[in-house]
């Protein structure tokens, strides 16, 4: 039986409005007896490599932080302050808000809010770290301290585990997801990762138990609790979710206190290591693993797994991880920025991000390190040159003089591809970054700023963007000028400053500039 969602108000000097969901608590699915010997067993053969190393600029704590798949991050420093890292472990611009209602004060942690986004715990309440600021958001009164996780689920939504429960921010709303009206207490890691039917799942562990939330509308949930196939006396202690690739699901991947586990579409498998890990750590489609003295990547694009050489892992903590392969760790008193190659970045394109231009430009940004003698972009199975700085290379659209480019999208079929960017270099190496996205054809139905666009404009943009700090965008006028500045920005989830829009919305605004930015 489907509950209905009720609206009651969480209080916030009469301000603040929250939806709390309740939803139906379904039997368990049991998948295997506890101690199935038949359960199906991997057992990797992991080659050497010697890793590249970035070391960061300045000294951070031993606090959870956030990698930006486009270089860098946002971690805590021991000053007991937040800071911003580039791609040379150098330190960037990071600066509160004008408009903020609070001071931060010292910060405890630093967590993954969207591709380019950021939530900062700090003692006077929670922030955003977007595009160099540091952002109070609305609903930063309707929780307290004590952040345990984060994850985004397929459709854009953030989720957060609180003391208090478990909350979905999407649409500049925050949610708590409740049980025959009890919130879920006691989670403390999250995963999303798809079900066995494929669905799209947000996994938790509670109380030491694993379970699922499914959505089966916009406000409804089916929520329960999962078995996997544990030996007597084992015990679930961390969850990883990876994304999903061309072709291929994503999957949930467990840490137990005897090994690992990893759940792809056909079922449970273990995953035999010859020393037990004890960390784990995922990201688009590559996952770290830290065993007693050895550190361990692996590469679900390619099915292959590399043991690090070379690195000290005695005093070693895993902070954050990006969409590269990159994770930013803990080396005793220093912290280091990992991976396997020297892989190229990629900017104006994200991992799982929806394209409806077919002249989407994007650039290549090179790692610290040698640079490569030749760079190129790999679309549909074609193979073409970088050109010019950055190096940068349109993918579609015309030239100058009005010919076509020589690439465009609109010779992709519709739904899941990939963009690869290859590094090539003069001893005959290379280094390549994989980007999954999710290509949608602009349609033929007009869309225009009075019907479609303004409403998002008022719900959402309007409190910074007519009389706040933000940039003037009250007027169609100036929704037009600035259509590329705008489209960028919801599109990397750098904005609205309360939390990205959904990805309907995202989309809806991308169509609107690509037909024409029409009236």
């Amino acid at each position: 039986m489907r509950t209905h969602p009720q609206a009651p108000r969480m209080t916030d000097g009469g301000r603040r409005a929250s939806l709390v969901f309740l939803l139906p608590l379904c039997a368990a699915v049991v998948l295997s007896a506890c101690g199935d010997e038949s359960l199906p067993l991997d057992r990797p053969r992991p080659t050497s490599f010697r890793p590249t190393e970035v070391r960061a600029k300045t000294t951070l704590a031993s606090a959870p932080g956030f990698a930006d798949q486009s270089g860098g991050g946002i971690f805590a420093n021991t000053a007991g302050g937040v800071v911003r890292l580039r791609l040379d472990g150098s330190l960037a611009a990071l600066a509160p808000h004008p408009g903020n209602s609070a001071a931060l004060g010292r910060v405890n942690a630093v967590f993954r809010m969207g591709p380019h986004s950021a939530l900062v715990e700090a003692e006077n309440g929670l922030f955003l770290a977007e595009s160099g600021w540091l952002i109070s958001p609305p609903w930063r009164d309707a929780l307290g301290l004590g952040i345990t996780a984060t994850t985004q689920s397929a459709d854009g939504a953030v989720w957060l585990a609180h003391p208090t429960g478990l909350f979905q921010l999407r649409g500049g709303a925050l949610s708590a997801l409740k049980v025959k009206g009890e919130a879920l207490t006691g989670i403390t890691a999250l995963a999303a990762a798809p079900t066995e039917d494929g669905s799209a799942g947000v996994w938790f562990l509670r109380d030491g138990k694993l379970h699922v939330a499914v959505a089966t509308s916009l406000t409804n949930f089916e929520v329960h609790e999962e078995r996997p196939p544990l030996e007597k006396g084992e015990t679930v202690e961390a969850l990883a979710g990876l994304g999903a690739g061309v072709g291929t699901a994503g999957e949930l991947w467990l840490l137990t206190n005897q090994g690992l586990m990893r759940r792809p579409r056909e079922g449970w498998r273990r995953v035999s290591l010859p020393q037990r890990p004890v960390q784990l750590l995922a990201s688009g489609r590559f996952l770290w693993v830290k065993s007693s003295d050895a550190l361990l990547l692996f590469d679900a694009d390619s099915d292959e797994w590399g043991l690090a050489q070379g690195i000290d892992t005695r005093e070693f903590r895993f902070l954050s991880a990006d969409e590269s392969g990159c994770a930013w760790v803990q080396l005793g008193g220093e912290t280091v920025a990992v991976s396997r190659a020297p892989a190229p970045r990629v900017s104006g394109l994200h991992q799982g991000m929806q394209v409806v231009e077919d002249g989407l430009v994007v650039r290549a940004v090179m790692p610290p390190g040698v640079d490569p003698e030749e760079v190129v972009f790999q679309v549909g199975g074609a193979e073409f040159p970088a050109s010019g700085e950055g190096p940068v290379y349109s993918l579609g659209g015309q030239e100058a003089d009005g010919t076509p480019k020589a690439y465009s999208f609109a010779g992709l079929p519709a739904g899941r591809q990939s963009l690869g960017v290859v590094a090539r270099f003069l001893d005959g190496t290379e280094a390549k970054r994989l980007v999954p996205f999710d290509y949608q054809p602009v349609s033929t139905v007009a869309l225009s700023w009075a019907t479609d666009i303004r409403p998002i404009h008022v719900a959402r943009c309007e409190k910074c963007h007519a009389t706040g700090p933000g940039r003037a965008l009250n007027t169609y006028e100036l929704w037009k000028e600035n259509a590329t500045l705008i489209t960028a920005a919801v599109r990397d989830q750098r904005m609205p400053a309360d939390g990205p829009l959904d990805s309907q919305l995202i989309s809806l605004i991308q169509r609107w500039a690509a037909s024409g930015a029409k009236p």
